[in-house]
């Protein structure tokens, strides 16, 4: 049975804190919840820590560019947030690009990016 990634709702932004190894079922079972969580609470943003990730390959990039973009469609903006030098590094030698996904250095400058995207747009209705 693997381990569910827990999604936390912090305002108008849902929190993300991956602290399991990303196998499979764990990346599609994020993905599910994430994108129900999102159109139930009408999250505006989604922060996606990976202070935890100590490596990563080409299936864990393509896993974030791929959650940010299902954010995305359902009209929330994602943030990276917690990247270690090491996974910066790997992800350009892998040439995986998070084409669309901002990224921050701490939880606290992810939150900063999310509020001041929502304080320039117009009121979800």
């Amino acid at each position: 049975m693997s381990e569910r990634v827990p999604v936390l709702k912090i305002g108008d932004v849902l929190l993300v804190s991956i602290q399991v190894e990303l196998e499979d079922q764990v990346v599609l079972e994020l993905q599910d919840d994430l994108a129900a969580r999102i159109v139930d609470s009408g999250a505006t943003g989604v922060v996606i820590d990976i202070t935890a990730v100590e490596i990563v390959d080409s299936f864990v990039g393509r896993m974030l560019a791929t959650t940010a973009a299902i954010s995305r469609m359902l009209d929330a903006q994602t943030v990276v947030v917690g990247m270690r030098p090491a996974v910066a590094i790997t992800l350009v030698e892998l040439g995986l690009s998070l084409g669309g996904v901002r990224t921050a250095l701490t939880l606290e400058k992810g939150l900063e990016i999310l509020a001041r995207r929502d304080d320039s747009r117009p009121a979800r209705r």
